[in-house]
Order: C-alpha cells, then structure tokens, then sequence
C-alpha cells in the first residue's frame, strides 16, 4: 500500500527536520532518528532509527510504531530492513522500510505530524544530556508554561544477554527516567526492571528528544520522551533510540 501524496511529504519533511543533526565525535555505529508522526487521537507514534553498520558498511532502517497508551509495540513493528551491500545507500534503505511499514501506518492512521517539544540535537552544546527541560507552548513571543524537568539517571542491571560472562564487559546498565514539573514533587515515570536483550549490552543512556502531537498540549495529548541508548558495538558504541511515553505531562 502506497503512502498518499500529503503522507509521503509530511513524513519525509519531518524525517528531514526531526533528523538529530551531524553524527557524535565517536567511532561506532550511531543511528540517526526522525519522528514519522502521530495518529490522528495521538494514540500511535511511529518513528525510525536509520543508519550505516559498523564492521559491515551495510545501510540500515528500522520503524517502530508505539502505542503510546499502552507503551508496547503496534501494528506488527519493529519493520527492520538492512541491505547486504553498500548501494543504494540509505536513500534505497529507508525507502525499502517506508514500503514495509506503509499497511501498518495507513491502517493505525498514522498520518499527523510530530514536532518537537525539546530537542537534545548532536551538533547542539548541552551540558547535561540525561535532564531536558520543557512546557506548555507559550503564544507568540511567550515562553513556554507550566515547565518540567525529565532526568534520566543509570544503574548496573541485568539481561538475558551474557555480556559479563560470555563476553567479559561490565554489567548491563539500566536507566530510570524522573519527572519534576515546576509546581510539584518530582516522581519516578521509568525504571528498568532489566535489559531487554534487544538493547544488547548496554553502557549508557541520553535523553535526545521530546516529541508530542500537533498541539498536543491543548488536546491533552501524551508527549513521549526519546532515548538514546549506547551498546558495545564493533568498532564502538552503537546508538539505538526507544520511546517511552510521559505520562505526567505538564
């Protein structure tokens, strides 16, 4: 199933803007992020991590739809796509996924634009990439209302993956997400029970973004926090993205 024309554009204009910029100062494999956008309800969000595999050169694509409700995956995602060569390049790659996800984002009507509540871009100079800060758009020329402070803190943890004994790494590390809004105590939204081993052997976390529906905060609609999260890769950290939805918004 084709994608509509105004779909096909909005999707490829917020993959383009919700892109995190110029990759980090490091060698491994770090996967961009762009947000392809929301249900109508802001029920479902579907986003995709794309990139190059270290070791490999192989492009890849991987597209998640969120239920933002329930925090589980929907619609029969992840839709995962690597190609075992070089060309075409992440152009082929992404729109081979964009064909995989097409019947499922059509039929969850994932058709309305993400935007950016906070943004944590690669290039951008931030002191502390575990706190983001944000709030209720203010009109015009106003700033923003009602702010709140998302911190992520880490821990030793445990997984399914062997990364101490098969592999001789240190423990797999989790993460907790706290929720500070101004006018109230602050409480713990997140915390890992263990790794899931789709995380592989983790070693740490960031907080990268907080993207929400269209008017999300009139619509008393959930934002949902986006994560970055650091495996040990082949030639370095990797970097993967999950989604975990705020549901003490301010």
């Amino acid at each position: 199933m084709r994608l509509s024309v105004v779909q096909a554009a909005s999707v490829r204009l917020v993959a383009s803007l919700l892109a995190l910029a110029a990759a980090p100062a490091f060698a491994g494999d770090a996967a961009d992020f762009a947000a392809l956008g929301f249900s109508a309800d802001g029920r479902y969000l579907a986003y995709e991590e794309f990139g190059v595999q270290d070791g490999s050169g192989f492009p890849y694509s991987n597209i998640f739809i969120l239920d933002v409700a329930e925090d589980k995956w929907a619609g029969g995602s992840p839709f995962r796509v690597m190609l075992e060569e070089e060309q075409p390049g992440l152009a082929g790659v992404r729109a081979k996924s964009a064909a995989a996800a097409a019947a499922a984002l059509a039929k969850l009507e994932i058709t309305e634009p993400a935007v950016f509540a906070a943004l944590h871009a690669d290039a951008e100079p931030v002191e502390d990439r575990k706190v983001i800060r944000f709030g209720t758009p203010g009109f015009g020329l106003s700033e923003p209302d009602d702010t709140a402070t998302l911190s992520l803190t880490t821990f030793p943890s445990t997984s399914t993956v062997r990364c101490v004994e098969d592999f001789g790494f240190e423990p797999p590390v989790g993460f907790a997400l706290t929720f500070e809004p101004s006018d109230r105590m602050a409480t713990q939204m997140y915390r890992d029970e263990s790794v899931p081993a789709s995380r592989n052997c983790t070693i740490d976390y960031q907080l990268s973004a907080v993207v929400a529906p269209v008017n999300w905060a009139w619509r008393n609609l959930t934002p949902v926090a986006i994560v970055s999260v650091f495996s040990r890769g082949f030639e370095g950290p990797d970097r993967r993205f999950i989604a975990v939805p705020i549901v003490n918004r301010p």
